[in-house]
């Protein structure tokens, strides 16, 4: 490595993704010689509204040897077992669902679930709503935490609540420790390129030049180096998922603090509900093509019970799609500049990581070089897809008539190949599992997660069609199914409890 080329990297914006970044590329490269600069304008503020996680972000933390009991009180961070979705469908007995995180134990209840699934599509008479299947869901509904007890030793993934402004400077903190982060505060005024196209520096507005061999794009959605600097053209979404706005207004917290995010849907959107340990997070994601700025927050204000309270409302534009390129020249971009989808599943911090990590590899093995840059790209852009695919889903298998924004949600024709293609399989009583291995698309969302969306959005022959499921019909063994989950949660405690103490054993 004595002959690294790449000796100066400097990553433009703070804030999550930022600070994000700085962690992973300190921990990964400072031992190198490398040296790393964070640039970010106190004059800029952080979106800061992507208030819930996947299990990326466990793995996060664990990959820099933070624990729980240091970064979760400082960001006032609660566990999340999944998303409920409710209002969606309009289907008796299906108006509501739970999206789980995976566990070790699922192979001996989900198992039921598909096959009561295969039946129910068949048109025999059995239960197939996945709440019943799931022992993630019954913890979400006890609200307790999906932290087991030591005698009870299997793996669960799990994600978290959390307020992001307080993440970020967390971060800030921790990279800072560490030391080798150069942190500085300014705006950028300008930037410089050369004969070939790479960014050589950036002209701040205190008159100091800031020169790099790379460049990380983490300047939200004005993409400043990426799309404004690079030209590299942003693909929109808007064709596939309607949502350009979103108004957001804390409430506060339950005695009893769920263990679950809650997505309901609205006239013209949905709403999220995130508890933290100090408030609740409320947001409602719409369409300006359906509804104004005012009539959305009246909406929301109604459906929180706060429609006198002068609680302030925090509105947000949104920018749904993604950089046909992630990666170009000597600038990669994280975050909101790299591309967005709506909060709907919690993705945008999964992409964050994902982006961070796979660059880093790549950049690497690559020589710190562009070898690998086609490759990497490409992966960015399906993985982008392939959230995007699943997103579109929830949409379109929507079933309410109260609006024209779910009519023309659930009549959209431009939807992607692949939401159609698994639509199909489904409709054709044929195995998921099959379709998603033939697609190539069963790393972004499961078998699993596939089911408890169209199984929970009740995508059945109609309840009067049903044929009486005969002694001879093979079926979820319901009793044990039941006896099983039941058992398995007394092995947790409830969330709360495990808030209290910072979670210090873990």
């Amino acid at each position: 490595m004595k002959n690294l080329k790449v000796k100066n990297i400097v990553i433009l914006g703070g804030g999550t993704a930022g600070w994000m970044t700085a962690n992973l590329l300190q921990k990964k490269w400072l031992h190198l010689g490398i040296n790393i600069t964070l640039v970010e304008s106190p004059d800029i503020g952080i979106v800061g509204v992507g208030e819930g996680s996947t299990p990326k972000l466990k793995h996060f933390f664990d990959s820099l040897g933070i624990k729980e009991s240091e970064w979760m009180p400082e960001c006032n961070a609660t566990y999340k077992n999944g998303i409920s979705f409710k209002n969606w469908s309009t289907v008796s007995g299906y108006e509501e669902y739970f999206h789980p995180f995976g566990c070790s134990l699922d192979f001996v209840t989900l198992k039921f679930l598909y096959d009561n699934a295969t039946l129910r599509r068949k048109g025999v008479d059995v239960i197939a709503h996945p709440n019943r299947f799931s022992l993630m869901a019954s913890l979400a509904e006890k609200k307790l935490a999906p932290i087991a007890s030591k005698n009870f030793p299997f793996h669960f993934q799990y994600g978290y609540h959390f307020d992001s402004v307080l993440i970020g400077k967390f971060l800030q903190k921790k990279a800072a420790e560490v030391g080798g982060i150069n942190h500085i505060q300014a705006t950028v005024k300008s930037v410089e390129l050369n004969s070939n196209g790479d960014i050589t520096s950036l002209k701040l507005n205190n008159d100091q030049i800031l020169s790099g061999d790379f460049f990380v794009d983490c300047s939200g959605f004005a993409s400043i180096l990426l799309e404004k600097t690079l030209k590299v053209p942003f693909i929109s979404f808007s064709d596939n998922l309607f949502n350009d706005s979103a108004i957001a207004i804390p409430t506060e917290i339950e005695p009893n603090i769920p263990s679950q995010t809650i997505s309901t849907a609205l006239r013209n959107g949905w709403v999220w509900r995130i508890p933290l340990t100090n408030r609740i997070g409320n947001g409602y994601v719409y369409s300006s093509q359906y509804c104004t700025q005012d009539e959305a927050e009246k909406e929301l204000r109604v459906h929180l019970g706060v429609l006198e309270s002068d609680i302030e409302a925090r509105h947000l534009k949104m920018k749904v799609g993604r950089a046909q390129e992630s990666w170009r020249n000597n600038c990669v971009a994280v975050g909101l500049s790299q591309g967005f989808i709506e909060p709907l599943e919690a993705t945008a911090l999964q992409f964050v990581i994902s982006t961070i990590e796979e660059f880093a590899t790549a950049f690497e093995n690559g020589g710190f070089t562009n070898q690998f840059q086609e490759v990497f790209n490409r992966r960015m852009n399906m993985n982008f897809e392939g959230i995007r695919d699943y997103i579109v889903l929830h949409y379109k298998t929507n079933s309410r008539n109260d609006s024209q924004y779910w009519i023309d949600n659930r009549e959209n024709k431009n939807i992607p190949n692949n939401v159609k293609d698994m639509l199909g399989c489904w409709y054709n009583i044929q195995s998921l599992e099959d379709e998603l291995k033939r697609l190539n698309i069963g790393s972004y969302y499961t078998k699993m997660s596939w089911n408890c969306l169209l199984s929970g959005m009740g995508l059945f022959p109609p309840k009067e069609s049903l044929t009486s499921a005969d002694a001879q019909i093979a079926q979820a063994d319901l009793e044990f199914v039941d006896k099983f989950i039941g058992g398995c949660s007394m092995n947790f405690k409830p969330h709360k409890e495990m808030l209290i103490g910072a979670n210090t054993s873990t």
